[in-house]
């Protein structure tokens, strides 16, 4: 290679900058109505990547604070293969604390189980008053399965949790609406009218993706629960978390078999509980994800498509108003590559910039989006560099054709060519 082949390579990218940023200057109007299908179909893109990238991790995030190693045992599956049997599964018994007990004596391969079930209650505390708050009553090691994060107080004792003591856990919403001018730990309110003591206010942590808000939540002894609901005919939940480096689906079959043999059903006779698991709903929204981006590409496709012909058009213009240019440069020696090289680099570059314009408006949307609600919507480094690929991927196959045109060019013919 010549020592002087870089200098020629710099200074070929150098022209074609040039030249693009003249397109700019002198042909303004032209040059912006080419590129707003660029910027448009990006926007339309990313902006569809970015929202649902942003759903998706709260989506995630809210799923796994269930925890992604806990299985929950319960009359039907959250997510169903075909028909909805409901009748079938109102049948099915509620899973109860004999199971509870059966599993903890049986299962070698759960780290911690616990039983969960929940009622909505009205709380008092003299005029302070709160409607249809969910109370979740739990057996004792329930903070084991699940976490439990309490900013001031503590948990129940095994006293507390056998006896069926009148304690709670309450939400810091809770302590706030009830308690606005005392500390709330040791201080008593009514659940249903029956008097309750405070033992501890859970940290604060604001609403999941679907809508549960854990700070206006009460986590009361399941022993104490029984005085709310009867645990025979309540949506009771069994909840079981698996030892380190115990996958789901290991301890899933040991605890079929565990709950088969304790129901006594034969071989012939399908499970009476469903076993469900986190991943399973990570897994439908997955799909309905897919589905969303490939209306996305479907809708921003189309401005992306004009925005090609709208670049592919400048470039024929380009082409040309610098034919004669063409000319001069052929005769003095330089090559076909190096002329298109430099109108290849020029339609990308373009196309670049209309996709940066994109990029932007999307960071701008994220920005207020995450300033003015409670949704937090980040432009992510891999919808970045997708967006600058597919401006790029854009800018080339449009430039592609003029791109030939001026190479192939008749250097005679082109110098006699009026600019």
């Amino acid at each position: 290679m010549s020592k002087y082949q870089p200098m020629i390579y710099f200074k070929l990218i150098r022209e074609s900058f040039l030249f693009a940023i003249r397109e700019l200057v002198v042909n303004k109007t032209r040059t912006f109505l080419s590129l707003l299908g660029i910027t448009i179909g990006i926007f339309a893109v990313i902006s569809v990547f970015t929202i649902f990238d942003s759903l998706e991790n709260q989506l995630k995030t809210s799923i796994n604070s269930l925890g992604s190693n806990v299985l929950f045992i319960q009359k039907s599956p959250w997510v169903m293969d075909g028909e909805y049997a409901w009748w079938k599964y109102m049948k099915r018994p509620n899973p109860n604390i004999k199971d509870l007990k059966t599993v903890q004596k049986q299962s070698l391969l759960s780290e911690a189980s616990a039983l969960f079930v929940s009622k909505r209650k009205t709380l008092k505390n003299g005029s302070n008053s709160m409607e249809k708050i969910e109370v979740q009553g739990v057996s004792h090691y329930y903070n084991q399965v699940m976490d439990v994060d309490i900013e001031k107080g503590r948990y129940f004792t095994l006293s507390e949790s056998n006896t069926g003591k009148q304690v709670a856990l309450i939400g810091s919403e809770i302590a706030k609406n009830l308690f606005p001018h005392i500390d709330p730990e040791g201080a008593s309110f009514k659940i249903g009218g029956r008097k309750t003591y405070v033992v501890g206010v859970l940290t604060k942590k604001g609403n999941d993706m679907f809508g549960n808000n854990p700070d206006e939540q009460v986590i009361i002894p399941l022993n104490y629960m029984k005085s709310f609901v009867d645990l025979r005919y309540s949506g009771n939940a069994l909840m079981v978390r698996a030892k380190q480096n115990i996958s789901n689906e290991a301890l899933t079959s040991e605890l079929t078999g565990i709950l088969r043999t304790a129901h006594r059903l034969s071989p012939s006779e399908e499970d009476d509980f469903a076993i469900n698991e986190t991943s399973l709903v990570t897994k439908s929204f997955e799909s309905f994800f897919n589905v969303v981006a490939g209306i996305g590409w479907f809708i921003g496709g189309f401005s992306l498509l004009v925005g090609g012909f709208g670049i592919a058009n400048i470039m024929f213009v380009s082409v040309k108003e610098r034919t004669n240019i063409i000319g001069i440069q052929k005769a003095i020696g330089a090559k076909n590559y190096f002329i298109l090289t430099q109108f290849l680099f020029e339609a990308i570059f373009l196309s670049i910039l209309g996709g940066i314009v994109g990029l932007l408006i999307v960071l701008l949307l994220s920005i207020g989006i995450s300033a003015s609600t409670e949704f937090p919507m980040t432009l992510t480094q891999g919808n970045i560099i997708l967006g600058l690929s597919v401006s790029t991927l854009i800018g080339l196959v449009s430039g592609l054709m003029p791109a030939l045109q001026a190479s192939r060019l008749d250097p005679v013919v082109a110098m006699r060519s009026l600019a």
